[in-house]
């Protein structure tokens, strides 16, 4: 755990949490970390959730497949950042999204009555974890709004357009790197990859946007 320390420090969980307090918090917490291989489950539809997962390493994806396969990418999540939390949260409630590891992971898992809970000790800084997951939770909310708006446009063009321009003003600038390949772009406009593809090129050929793998720069 001691070299993960870094990461759930830097974590938006965590923010404000010293080195010293951190690892009394952990055991408070009733933590736990496992680690899967590529393409493993760590949770499936119609699982409940009874813990907030933390990335420390790797990447997992939130994924939806309806019964013949067709997946739809919700989110990715990276080191440092959470998923199932909103699950965790409201107890009794069963997954209709699964967490899959997109590369090999590590993940802490945390209990969330011990979380939304202070504990009988009460940690000085138990109350800022509390503000800091409804922070987060506010925050991937406002990002699924989004993805709904991308969605909502009724062509793979105003899909990725309405995309890429979101990006640019939450990063504030019009190059960056976006977090999918081009398969996962596609599951998460709902697209199909070969259209999407297309639409990339002719998008570069009329002065646009430029790219290389997933690192893009839009013109205006």
């Amino acid at each position: 755990m001691k070299d993960f320390l870094p990461i759930i420090r830097s974590s938006t969980l965590f923010s404000g949490i010293s080195a010293e307090e951190l690892t009394a918090m952990l055991s408070c917490l009733d933590t736990k970390t496992e680690s899967f291989l590529k393409d493993a489950f760590l949770l499936r539809a119609g699982d409940t959730a009874e813990s907030i997962g933390l990335v420390l390493s790797g990447n997992v994806l939130i994924v939806q497949e309806d019964i013949w396969g067709n997946r739809n990418i919700l989110s990715k999540a990276g080191p440092g950042q959470t998923f199932a939390a909103a699950y965790a949260c409201a107890p009794g409630s069963v997954l209709n999204v699964s967490v899959l590891a997109e590369t090999p992971v590590t993940a802490m898992f945390l209990n969330v009555k011990r979380v939304l809970n202070v504990c009988p000790s009460a940690c000085a800084h138990h109350s800022r974890i509390i503000r800091n997951l409804l922070g987060e939770l506010a925050e991937k909310n406002l990002r699924f709004g989004e993805k709904l708006t991308h969605m909502g446009q009724r062509t793979t063009r105003a899909k990725l357009m309405s995309y890429f321009s979101a990006e640019a003003q939450r990063l504030g600038t019009y190059e960056f790197d976006i977090p999918f390949s081009r398969q996962q772009l596609a599951d998460y406009l709902a697209v199909e990859r070969s259209g999407l593809s297309q639409e990339l090129g002719k998008m570069r050929d009329e002065g646009l946007l430029s790219f290389r793998k997933s690192h893009f720069v839009l013109k205006r």
